[in-house]
C-alpha cells in the first residue's frame, strides 16, 4: 500500500469533509444531515481555530479519510483535552492503518501544545470494530456516559 499522508486542512476541502460526515452518519447512525447546515458546520469550524480542526489522510492524493479534533477545558487538570470526532475512512481503507495515521498526528500536533492533557472520543456502543481500534491505540474505556439536551 502506498504511503498514508496525513495533514491539516484547508477550506477547499470542506466539500469532501461534508461528504464525508453524511456518510458516516447515515452509516452509523441511520441518519440524514442536511447538506446545508453541515456545510455551514464545517466551514464554521474552519474559519473558527479556537473551535478545533480537521485531518484529512490521503493515499495517493486520493482523500481516504478524515476526522474533526475539539477542544475542552478541565479544571481538574489545568489543561485541555482533545476529543477526537466525526471520523470517517472509506470502507475500501478501513483497517490498513489510516485512522492510526490520523491518531498519530493528532498525538505529533499536540506535542507541540504544552496545554494539552489527553485524548477523549466517543464511540457508538455496538461499534466493536472501533473500540477495538482505539483500545490497540491504548485508548481506555471511561466510567463515565454521555448525555446531551439540545
Amino acid at each position: 500500500m502506498s504511503e498514508i499522508i496525513v495533514r491539516t486542512t484547508t477550506l477547499d476541502d470542506a466539500p469532501i469533509i461534508s461528504q464525508f460526515n453524511q456518510l458516516m452518519a447515515m452509516e452509523t447512525e441511520n441518519k440524514t444531515l442536511p447538506a446545508e447546515v453541515i456545510d455551514s458546520g464545517v466551514k464554521r469550524l474552519m474559519s473558527k481555530p479556537e473551535y478545533g480542526f480537521y485531518l484529512i489522510a490521503e493515499i495517493d492524493k486520493q482523500t481516504v479519510g478524515t476526522c474533526m479534533v475539539t477542544t475542552e477545558w478541565s479544571d481538574w487538570r489545568d489543561g485541555l483535552f482533545w476529543w477526537v470526532q466525526s471520523v470517517y475512512v472509506k470502507s475500501d481503507f478501513r483497517k490498513r492503518g489510516v485512522y492510526r495515521a490520523m491518531y498519530n498526528q493528532i498525538k505529533a500536533l499536540a506535542a507541540d501544545q504544552p496545554d494539552v492533557y489527553g485524548f477523549r472520543l466517543y464511540v457508538e456502543k455496538e461499534n466493536i470494530i472501533a473500540q477495538k481500534t482505539y483500545e490497540s491505540l491504548g485508548m481506555i474505556a471511561t466510567d463515565y456516559l454521555l448525555y446531551e439536551s439540545t
